[in-house]
């Protein structure tokens, strides 16, 4: 909520940008929160699918005669549980954060999600369908998540009025 409030002097006005800066600041932080605690409820129960899928794919399917499919699978389980448990790194971290643990810091390595791990489509399309849409959700959720934090990092754009009162500021 922005207030319009006539000022006296150029401190003021600098006074009322930080309180809108602050005002934006409250009204982000819950939906951030909202956003971190329903994405990490999203990637524990991928991580649960992906842990049956997968046992399901190792103890159930033809696999099991083919070493090299055998071999392929454990590689792409890895890459996935891999690719979740840094998704669900980067939420716990996020959560610490916006807690104010002072433990978590934006520059601590969890604070980053960090590149992603692709999996092998070649390999996967031998899969049965359940473990191939497992995979894919993991990668949508990692890419999701990196969409996030570039635009939570992103620096914010000035709305026009604070370019206005910025004006006003330097020329007073």
């Amino acid at each position: 909520m922005v207030t319009a409030i006539a000022l006296p002097d150029s401190r003021g006005i600098h006074r009322q940008m930080v309180a809108q800066h602050s005002d934006m600041m409250a009204i982000a932080a819950p939906v951030q929160r909202a956003q971190v605690e329903n994405l990490y409820v999203e990637a524990m129960v991928l991580a649960d699918e992906a842990h049956a899928a997968f046992a399901a794919q190792r103890d159930l399917s033809s696999s099991r005669r083919d070493g090299l499919m055998q071999i392929s699978l454990a590689c792409e389980s890895l890459k996935t549980t891999t690719r979740l448990m840094h998704v669900i790194a980067w939420l716990l971290h996020r959560r610490a954060m916006m807690a104010g643990d002072p433990g978590a810091g934006p520059n601590d390595s969890a604070a980053c999600i960090g590149d992603p791990i692709a999996a092998d489509w070649g390999i996967c399309d031998g899969f049965e369908g359940s473990v191939q849409r497992i995979i894919a959700a993991s990668e949508r959720l990692f890419e999701r998540i990196a969409q996030i934090e570039a635009g939570w990092n992103a620096p914010q754009a000035a709305t026009p009025v604070q370019r206005l009162l910025a004006q006003l500021e330097a020329r007073l």
